[in-house]
């Protein structure tokens, strides 16, 4: 193959890929994994297509920010936490717990929306990447800080309330 002609070689490749095609293996072609041609395809939309893709609203800017994200998750916190002081025997413990645990959610996601704010608007993937590894980092550190120096800690509502605060992503996706 090595004392081939560079078209000899295309051939082969090209024949060895019509019978691949023919055995119902899946057919992969340098083509496909092209940039600079996907880069050629991509058409933006106007304004009125764009309109009646996703309606009126599209340009308009989003109702939903960082900062009211983790209001909603305190909010949530705070309601999880009184279900628990009202439902749980003894309450006290049970709604300290739930309380932390919906702060291990918040306190953290409160960081990274400062953090966004400081960057604003100069913000890179990069800049995100760190914010969020510090966000997981300050959630872990608080996990393992609640686990080493609350003795009297109630694992199921700090984790369910935890979960719940979490979730507040998502029905703030869904809100947009």
């Amino acid at each position: 193959m090595a004392g081939r002609a560079p078209n000899d070689r295309h051939e082969e490749h090209a024949q060895r890929t019509a019978s691949e095609a023919a055995d119902g293996r899946q057919e992969w072609t340098d083509d496909a994994w092209d940039a600079e041609q996907q880069d050629n395809n991509i058409v933006p939309l106007s304004r009125a297509e764009a309109e009646k893709l996703f309606g009126p609203d599209v340009s308009r800017p989003s109702r939903v920010t960082p900062f009211r994200v983790v209001a909603a998750q305190m909010v949530l916190s705070l309601v999880a936490t009184l279900v628990w002081w009202l439902f749980y025997k003894p309450p006290g413990a049970a709604a300290l717990s739930a309380f932390l645990g919906g702060a291990i959610c918040w306190v953290p996601s409160a960081l990274f929306a400062a953090r966004l704010r400081k960057l604003s608007g100069g913000a890179t993937i990069l800049s995100w990447m760190i914010g969020e590894a510090l966000k997981m980092g300050a959630t872990v550190a608080m996990f393992v800080a609640i686990a080493y120096w609350y003795h009297d800690v109630r694992w199921l509502p700090l984790l369910v309330t935890y979960l719940i605060a979490l979730k507040t992503y998502w029905v703030a996706l869904a809100w947009r």
